[in-house]
């Protein structure tokens, strides 16, 4: 898969993995990819939420030991 940017928010705790993401997907074009490595393991269902309150889609999301891994792609 193709990834335009990668953001890590290791460390930091709701709601900042979902600000940050907010935040660099509003300089990505439509289409685009970004990544997201966080810590929070609420950041699963806060990104689920996040993809419907704003549309951009979810592409993938996956636990590597410690982390949690967003995939989604700017509408």
């Amino acid at each position: 898969m193709n990834i335009d940017k990668e953001l890590d928010t290791r460390g930091l705790n709701c709601p900042l993995p979902i600000l940050k993401a907010k935040k660099a997907l509003a300089d990505m074009q439509s289409g685009q990819t970004l990544k997201v490595v966080s810590t929070d393991a609420g950041s699963v269902r806060d990104f689920q939420a996040f993809a419907k309150q704003t549309g951009n889609e979810l592409l993938e999301q996956q636990t590597a030991g410690n982390d949690f891994i967003h995939v989604m792609r700017r509408r």
